[in-house]
């Protein structure tokens, strides 16, 4: 099957779901408003008019939102978004259509749209959108799953790297891919795969493209190796395969680099502030906000959460902790107690790890929901912490980690928070705390609201069906 073919199928109905989703939200917006209880609240007083008036609004309102998502690439093959991203480009982007829409109405003069069927509108097709959307995000799992359509990947690199991305791949088959095998600099088979077979050196990658079907070549090399990937890319012209690139940690420190004069002098912007006035006080007004909420209805989970700590075992309902938040300064962490009184005390710093004999019975059950975290909520109302930000550590291991790990201390240049960006992608418990620092800068220099609401969301999901808490 040719390259394109494979990603037919999954946009196709993509398309189709959203223009049925379009026009069901009109039918069911014009009858809620003309037909159904609700005219009982708001009386019908100048007549029902015409069905056929928004059939032929929405074939006008359809493509403009149909152009809105494309414009976005919400109609591309294998975009392996989370439904949370999804929801709240469907949001963005039906609010902007709305406005266009009713820009549209004011000036059409031929007939008068009610007003209430639009702001129906608005809501409900954001609602089947989502739901057609989430359906079509499902059928292509389960598509990919059974084998179906699947992208051919080799793999160049035998670095930490290169192995979580084809790690990630064989756990996740409904992303829509198969690894072939994967090939290296030096001509060593050192990346010790299960099932992946070694292909040779880097430089038979073209010849390999030439004879077999590959779709994707996943590109992990370190900026030493980068003499070779120009030599791979020059060699692979004229092949039909994308190429595509995890960036280094080199990279990785120079993506934030932006040109920027003062008086006519031109600077190169290695690093800027992470957060503005305005945006510090927006992420304070959202950590209140919903910090105070959460605590109000969590209330008597507290209670209970409570009561099983002290039935279960001996000692302190909570457990408070010495932690570096922002800017390196300590803060006095507090958690529901979950291990036995002193369980340092003959280990000295430890991480916890998977069956911890130190944990208690409900310290357990707590752990694995990550409902130990809750009492967090009153270090983000102190303002010791925000909701979302890169996860706080001793200065036992922020010591060690300084030294070892680069840029590690540029996650201290925002609030530490309850969950993160590193901790919605798995890499919890005793993930590479390289790797964590990875996602944990990434979010540092990306932040925005929005960013925080899809994290939120996925802590959410993780909470429930994630194993990796303990």
């Amino acid at each position: 099957m040719s390259h394109h073919r494979k990603d037919l199928l999954i946009p196709l109905l993509t398309v189709v779901s959203d223009i049925v989703a379009i026009e069901a939200a009109f039918l069911f917006s014009y009858w809620l408003r003309f037909y159904s209880p609700l005219t009982s609240v708001a009386p019908v007083t100048l007549g029902v008019p015409p069905l056929d008036a928004y059939v032929e609004g929405s074939l006008v309102v359809a493509p403009v939102w149909l152009f809105l998502f494309n414009s976005r690439k919400m109609y591309s093959a294998r975009r392996s978004v989370y439904f949370s991203d999804e929801f709240f480009a469907i949001v963005r982007l039906v609010t902007i259509g709305m406005l266009i829409v009713m820009a549209a109405a004011f000036f059409y003069r031929a007939f008068s749209y009610s007003r209430l069927v639009f702001a129906l509108l608005g809501f409900f097709a954001v609602l089947f959108i989502s739901a057609g959307r989430l359906a079509v995000m499902k059928f292509e799992q389960y598509w990919y799953a059974r084998g179906k359509d699947l992208k051919q990947v080799i793999i160049v690199g035998t670095n930490s790297t290169a192995r979580r991305v084809y790690s990630n791949i064989v756990a996740n088959p409904s992303l829509g891919y198969k690894v072939l095998g994967y090939f290296s600099v030096n001509g060593l088979g050192e990346m010790d795969l299960t099932h992946a077979p070694f292909l040779g050196r880097i430089e038979k990658v073209p010849e390999f493209i030439k004879e077999h079907v590959v779709d994707i070549v996943l590109v992990s090399l370190t900026y030493r190796e980068h003499p070779q990937l120009y030599e791979l890319v020059r060699d692979c012209e004229g092949l039909n395969t994308e190429i595509m690139m995890v960036p280094d940690m080199l990279e990785l420190m120079t993506s934030g680099m932006r040109i920027k004069e003062l008086e006519g002098i031109p600077f190169i912007r290695i690093k800027s502030v992470p957060l503005t006035t305005w945006n510090v006080i927006l992420k304070r007004t959202f950590d209140l906000t919903f910090s105070s909420i959460v605590l109000f209805l969590c209330s008597p989970l507290f209670a209970v959460i409570a009561l099983l700590i002290k039935l279960d075992s001996k000692g302190p309902l909570f457990y408070v902790q010495e932690r570096v938040g922002l800017d390196g300064k300590p803060f006095q962490l507090i958690k529901f107690r979950t291990m036995k009184v002193d369980a340092e005390k003959e280990t000295g710093p430890i991480w916890a790890r998977k069956d911890d004999p130190r944990r208690t019975r409900i310290g357990k059950f707590l752990r694995r929901f990550s409902l130990d975290e809750l009492p967090q909520l009153v270090n983000v109302l102190k303002g010791d912490m925000s909701v979302v930000g890169p996860r706080p550590e001793r200065r036992h291991f922020v010591d060690q980690f300084k030294k070892e790990v680069p840029r590690y201390l540029d996650r201290h240049r925002v609030k530490t928070g309850m969950t993160g960006w590193a901790q919605v992608n798995g890499l919890r418990g005793n993930a590479p705390i390289e790797e964590r620092t990875k996602y944990d800068v990434y979010y540092v220099e990306n932040w925005s609201i929005v960013f925080d609401l899809k994290i939120v969301m996925k802590t959410l999901r993780a909470v429930v069906f994630g194993t990796d808490a303990y």
